[in-house]
């Protein structure tokens, strides 16, 4: 495979992947033996993966990529601490990704805990409450409309947190907001379903669309 250069060819690699997914198509690409050890003088992934740890939403299996093609960086939820934006600018600065994708995913337990907690005050223990408490205002920003949290749909929500979580990337990261202004880099938000294996794109800062 040729590395994608730009985030609309990096895109569409992705979305071939999943397809041939889907499909029960893999390729498996570079993972050969003689591949392995190219990788071994160095890396040049072509795609950023911020995802969730859920042990269903593997990046790797889903966009059916190999060794060296996605620099993969999870987290429960996929919440964001100064660790995380570290590692997405590692990719895209020193890697020269030129795609950040943002990977989530239904029946997420992050998002079904934080509105558990908003709605009836159930908090979770120890340190997994500091996952809980990183999603709950993405998802309280959809009461702005008067909507109670109790009305809307755990997928909705969902998709909220997936929203806010693209922006935060780039609100908060002066490296990734140049690149997306400059056109070489963009930040994607995608949902997974669970079910089927399909992962459509619900968010977009940047251009991914092919001219």
């Amino acid at each position: 495979m040729t590395r994608p250069i730009t985030p609309a060819d990096a895109w569409s690699e992705l979305v071939a992947g999943n397809a041939r997914f889907v499909a029960g198509r893999m390729l498996h690409p570079s993972q050969g033996v003689e591949h392995r050890a190219e990788l071994s003088a160095g890396q040049a992934p072509f795609a950023v993966v911020f995802g969730c740890s859920d042990s269903r939403v593997a990046a790797e299996i889903v966009f059916d990529q190999g060794l060296g093609d996605t620099f993969v960086v999870r987290t429960a939820g996929h919440v964001i601490d100064t660790t995380v934006l570290g590692s997405i600018e590692y990719g895209v600065e020193v890697l020269g990704a030129p795609l950040v994708v943002v990977l989530a995913h239904d029946q997420c337990g992050a998002v079904t805990a934080a509105t558990r907690a908003l709605v009836d005050g159930q908090t979770t223990h120890g340190f997994v409450r500091a996952v809980v408490d990183r999603v709950i205002p993405s998802i309280v920003g959809l009461t702005a409309s008067g909507r109670p949290v109790s009305s809307l749909a755990v997928e909705d929500l969902a998709r909220e947190h997936l929203r806010a979580t693209v922006h935060m990337l780039t609100d908060y990261s002066a490296t990734l907001a140049s690149r997306v202004a400059a056109g070489t880099c963009a930040v994607v938000g995608v949902s997974y379903t669970l079910a089927d294996g399909t992962a459509r794109l619900d968010e977009v800062v940047g251009d991914v669309l092919r001219a």
